[in-house]
């Protein structure tokens, strides 16, 4: 059974599968608030229907979702009509998705960022192929790793995370193999078999085995031992001094400086104690830490002149306020932590 219900996202019962395809191809799949609601309709039909064994979610076009609508909400925000909704919704997809009782597969076939991150890493498969590009970028732009990012990202090997979160490197499919952010890899001419097998068999892991080929992506290319070499300070400004001193021996500290040197500070400084603290936290109290640093960023300058120098002038000269680590205190950031009284985020699937 197919459920169009809207243009840029389609719902089907198909066998064993209910299956989530983006179509929203010319925006590279970015999520609407629209699309966040359909998903959550679609999980709230088929975690109670005996037919549907396991969730696949795919799309259509080169990328599997480049993240949220940036430029409707750096219009709503400029507005002074901040859009907390999008993101309530969304938080709490989020966590839900991390706890789905039936086995969730995404089938990354291309871009996934940002919220495309959100609504695929914390199901119980992600199946990449060699067009796999992943990327949490949102510090170049004055924002943070949100979508579930401080529980995720301090959960990779070694001090992977804060690389990713950090400088918003794009990694290729073998390298978020060995991260663990793909469980599975697999060659793009075969996605629609996978489908097809998943719709026939109720039996999730078995078909995964026989569809998983390590060689199917490009090897992993990261130097590991530099990252964690790189990235072991207890301090953002250990972890910068580090990358300062190896950058003209080291390549992969080069690209790292030069990233770092254009990312908003405000956001690495946010970005580095999220990470560090989410550690500790389970997923629905990372959604309800970082629903607090998103309220803050919305009333904050660097998100609205990241979109605007990356996104609506595409100019890429932000002007970050402050625009140098050393200029950003602590008592700076704790306020982003701070909890919102009567507005804390409600109502996340724990």
């Amino acid at each position: 059974m197919a459920d169009d219900g809207q243009e840029d996202i389609r719902f089907e019962e198909a066998g064993a599968a209910g299956i989530i395809t983006l179509t929203r191809e010319a925006a590279l799949n970015a999520l609407t608030h629209d699309m966040l609601l359909g998903i959550s309709s679609a999980l709230d039909r088929w975690e109670a229907s005996p037919n549907i064994h396991h969730v696949v979610i795919r799309a259509t076009g080169r990328a599997f979702s480049a993240g949220g609508d940036l430029l409707d909400l750096y219009k709503q925000g400029i507005a002074g009509k901040h859009n907390y909704s999008f993101f309530q919704d969304e938080y709490r997809l989020n966590a839900r998705l991390g706890i789905f009782p039936k086995p969730i597969v995404a089938l990354i076939d291309g871009i996934v960022m940002g919220g495309g991150v959100g609504v695929s890493v914390h199901g119980r498969y992600r199946v990449m192929t060699e067009n796999a590009v992943f990327s949490m970028p949102e510090v170049a732009i004055g924002f943070f790793p949100d979508v579930g990012g401080s529980h995720f990202l301090p959960r990779l090997p070694g001090h992977a995370g804060l690389y990713l979160g950090l400088t918003g490197a794009r990694i290729r499919a073998g390298d978020a193999r060995w991260m663990g952010i793909a469980t599975h890899t697999v060659a793009a001419e075969r996605i629609d078999g996978l489908t097809g097998a998943l719709v026939e068999s109720a039996d999730t892991d078995m078909v995964l085995r026989r569809f998983d080929r390590a060689d199917a992506v490009p090897a992993a290319a990261l130097d590991r031992e530099s990252i964690d070499r790189l990235f072991a300070a207890d301090t953002l400004i250990g972890i910068v001094a580090a990358v300062q001193a190896a950058r003209d021996e080291s390549e992969l500290a080069a690209a790292v400086a030069k990233a770092m040197s254009r990312n908003s500070p405000t956001s690495m400084a946010v970005a580095f104690r999220e990470i560090r603290h989410g550690a500790t936290l389970s997923l629905a109290d990372c959604m309800r830490m970082e629903y607090r640093i998103l309220v803050r960023m919305l009333e904050d300058t660097d998100f609205y002149e990241g979109i605007r120098a990356v996104i609506v002038d595409k100019t890429n000269d932000p002007k970050w306020q402050p625009n140098s680590l050393d200029a950003v205190t602590e008592a700076d950031i704790d306020a982003f932590f701070k909890p919102l009284g009567a507005a804390e985020l409600s109502d996340v699937p724990a």
